[in-house]
């Protein structure tokens, strides 16, 4: 059976059986079967069958979680929009998607101005609610799909999202439901004694902080639904929450990103609260190999780095146990080894050609999940392969900010804010940041004769029309931007306008 198949028949093996809980209730199997049916209903009659692009505005609520499962188990395609980012961003975002029909939970159809955008669209628009119970309705206002242009159907994809820019500037990627399938279904032959293709509800609770939008929190929820596992789903990270839910489930495993690893290390929780743990697997961002190991040595649990990106369907390379027993400490440092049916070279930036052990260029990718014709897919990331065959990461070539996991490219940020009438020039750089690894910063000039704005109006600006990951934390007005010898902005010297008090 393909993916579209095994999530109904795994739907249907316990309906009254606990599936999702979140904010401590639990929904049941057969009531995320009842929304999904909803879910399916209304797009089927809108005339929207097989194929079709639905958008739907991602974040973690079950009934969420459970329109994006219906929209994949009917064969149509989830086109994901992040259901947090600003209104005018939003609005950006969905006039230029057209979709022919968007699903959104009740809170985000209540962002001023989103019901006259898809009026706008001429999209039909869902709403799920997640209490009393999950639920589902056609809004009256937008129950047909207008005339004009919308998204073309995508046959065969399960889902159309953007990348956090691994390979390039962000761009939607298209993830084909066999390649989707493929990858949950190697990750379960990886974590089943069983086999993957056992129909059976499981033991054990999956903890779900990844956010649904970012392919981590897609294939994490998918993971677990393909294998029948509950999931304890959680809207954000937080420590004293996390902490909680460990102690309640008792998980052998978890899944946290590098920021909220160090999170829970600096929170000093007792190690015999994580005692259940057997590993803990860390990607979307660079681990400290010094956060790891101090982890390691605090709470006995192995950390397993790995690397992956929406470009190829999810993961590349990780570690797995029987290489942390092998190599450990050695190795430290690396994110682990080609995962299976992936291939992995480096090479010359300028000449092309493939490097030796150990020599650092520019990565290439080769994996089933990407492409039938199993092409080498040039990225951005500047990495060496050693002798054994482990990856390590070396920074970006493109000079991309990594904030937390969430990758944003600096000119498209300096783009947005001097489209602000009182900027005349702006730089964003990165910066070293304890908890996310690094943030954006910004220094700007101001434009002649225009209106004189401080921080606050920057600030105001920026949650208005960019997303929050892009939004700089610190902004600094100055006379003129550093410059090189051949005119160019030195990132360098703007860095240093931020250690310099105000």
């Amino acid at each position: 059976m393909d993916l579209a198949e095994r999530i109904r028949a795994v739907l249907a093996l316990d309906p009254e059986a606990p599936a999702v809980e979140f904010e401590d209730r639990w929904y049941s199997w057969g009531e995320f079967a009842q929304l999904m049916k909803g879910v399916d209903g209304a797009l089927s009659a809108a005339g929207l069958g097989e194929d079709a692009a639905i958008g739907v505005m991602l974040r973690n609520r079950p009934s969420l979680l459970g329109a994006m499962m219906s929209v994949i188990a009917s064969r149509r395609c989830v086109i994901t929009v992040n259901a947090i980012q600003g209104a005018s961003k939003l609005a950006l975002e969905l006039g230029a998607l057209k979709p022919p029909a968007l699903v959104g939970h009740a809170d985000d159809w209540a962002v001023p101005g989103l019901r006259d955008v898809a009026r706008e669209v001429g999209c039909t628009g869902i709403e799920v609610v997640d209490t009393p119970m999950l639920g589902v309705r056609v809004l009256s206002e937008l129950s047909s799909i207008g005339p004009g242009p919308h998204h073309e159907p995508l046959p065969g994809v399960a889902v159309q999202m953007l990348t956090s820019g691994t390979t390039g500037p962000p761009k939607r990627i298209a993830l084909r439901l066999s390649a989707l399938e493929e990858s949950l279904a190697s990750a379960a032959r990886y974590e089943s004694q069983d086999g993957p293709d056992a129909l059976r509800l499981r033991s054990g609770v999956v903890l779900l902080p990844n956010p649904l939008v970012h392919v981590g929190g897609i294939f994490r929820a998918g993971g677990a639904l393909y294998s029948g596992r509950r999931i304890s789903m959680m809207e954000r990270f937080d420590v004293a929450r996390w902490h909680q839910l460990v102690l309640r489930h008792r998980p052998k495993a978890a899944s946290l990103v590098p920021a909220a690893l160090k999170m829970v290390l600096e929170a000093e929780l007792p190690p015999d609260d994580l005692s259940s743990l057997r590993m803990v697997s860390a990607g979307t961002a660079p681990l400290d190999p010094a956060t790891a190991q101090a982890f390691e040595e605090r709470y006995d649990v192995p950390v397993l780095t790995t690397y992956g990106a929406t470009e190829f369907a999810g993961g590349v390379a990780g570690w797995t146990l029987p290489d942390y027993k092998k190599y450990g400490p050695a190795k430290r440092g690396s994110v682990g080894r080609a995962n299976t049916g992936v291939e992995l070279r480096v090479i010359d930036p300028e000449s092309g050609a493939v490097l030796a052990s150990d020599q650092t260029g520019l990565l290439e990718v080769k994996t089933k999940q990407h492409s039938a014709t199993r092409d080498w897919v040039r990225t951005t990331d500047l990495a060496r392969l050693d002798a054994d065959g482990f990856l390590w990461m070396a920074g970006r070539a493109d000079g991309a900010i990594n904030r937390g996991g969430f990758k944003l490219l600096p000119a498209q940020v300096e783009k947005i804010l001097e489209e602000h009438p009182s900027i005349a020039e702006a730089s964003v750089v990165g910066v070293a940041d304890e908890r996310l690894g690094e943030v954006p910063v910004a220094a700007v000039v101001l434009r002649s004769g225009a209106p004189v704005v401080g921080e606050a109006e920057l600030e105001r600006f920026a949650d208005e029309h960019l997303t929050g990951y892009q939004r700089p934390t610190r902004y600094r007005i100055v006379d003129e931007l550093p410059r090189t010898p051949s005119m160019k902005v030195s990132q360098h010297e703007v860095r240093r306008l931020f250690q310099e008090p105000v």
